[in-house]
């Protein structure tokens, strides 16, 4: 790899990505402009259908290239082009999907003239359709039967989380009942203490975490092409992965470097937590557990 791992890099995603030696990289992480006019300091975000997804291609086409035959690939996307971009990935780039995670959140963007936005979409896409990392322990989060129904059949370790993410600033751990069972993570937003300031995207470090700890393993290297706010990177070092990110803005670059500065491997990561466990009994009769499992 001809670029130095453990940094930003300050310069066009297409540029950098073009100097990462093919195969090298175990994880990469994008969350790209929408495409919907939002105001970035130096990037265009209105530009043509044809010539955003032509963009799209390139820069994905290079992130695929980099990573190795095991490598996993995440994008972060809305609704406008995300029909589009999952077929490019799989048909054109012949990258496999598996998973489609909504991520619902409250305080979404206001329409006057339809249903409000309040999520986006993530798409889990790797090279090959059977080898590929899940640690599904180091991810696994409390059952509805641990806790709501405080049920002996549960599994002491959990579950693997579903593939909706529900994110309500409005919740807190304690007060999770039915839903226990789907991902939690609040949106960052404008008062959280977590938010950085300087950037209206920001991704919350909780939701890096559960990507980074189930598809990617400590010593491993981690790639976001649109470092943005640095909540990839930042994420990376904190939970002892090797990280390499690029960023076209030159102020988000500098504050990229300051986040990374401030915080260290094994750090906390800040955001909400996961819930814990605390249910009322069942009368659910003791006796040998039966279990039917599926696996795909």
């Amino acid at each position: 790899m001809s670029k130095e791992v453990d940094r930003i890099y300050n310069e066009d995603c297409l540029l950098g990505l073009a100097e990462i030696e093919s195969g090298s990289v175990d994880l990469a992480f994008a969350d790209p402009p929408f495409n919907i006019g939002y105001r970035y300091d130096v990037y265009d975000d209105r530009r043509r259908a044809d010539e955003y997804l032509d963009w799209c291609k390139s820069w994905m086409g290079e992130v695929v290239r980099t990573l190795k035959p095991d490598g996993a690939f995440w994008l972060a996307i809305g609704d406008e082009y995300a029909a589009e971009l999952k077929v490019l990935m799989q048909r054109e780039l012949g990258l496999q999907c598996r998973g489609w995670i909504v991520w619902y959140y409250t305080f979404g963007v206001h329409c006057d003239t339809k249903f409000t936005r309040s999520h986006a979409h993530l798409f889990w896409m790797t090279k090959d359709p059977k080898q590929f990392t899940f640690n599904d322990e180091a991810i696994r989060v409390p059952s509805a039967r641990q806790l709501v129904y405080n049920d002996h059949r549960a599994n002491p370790k959990g579950r693997v989380p579903d593939d909706t993410w529900i994110l309500r600033p409005q919740d807190l751990p304690e007060g999770f009942a039915a839903d226990q069972d789907t991902w939690y993570f609040p949106r960052v937003c404008g008062t959280f203490k977590e938010r950085q300031g300087w950037h209206g995207c920001q991704m919350p470090e909780q939701l890096l975490g559960r990507i980074i700890r189930a598809t990617s393993n400590p010593g491993e290297i981690v790639l976001d092409p649109m470092a943005g706010s640095g909540t990839t990177l930042a994420v990376a070092k904190k939970l002892e992965r090797r990280f390499i990110g690029f960023e076209l803005s030159p102020e988000y670059a500098a504050q990229i470097e300051a986040r990374l500065s401030a915080c260290r491997a094994g750090d906390a990561l800040t955001g909400s937590p996961e819930p814990t466990v605390s249910a009322p009994a069942t009368n659910v009769p003791r006796g040998p557990a039966r279990r039917r499992f599926v696996r795909r």
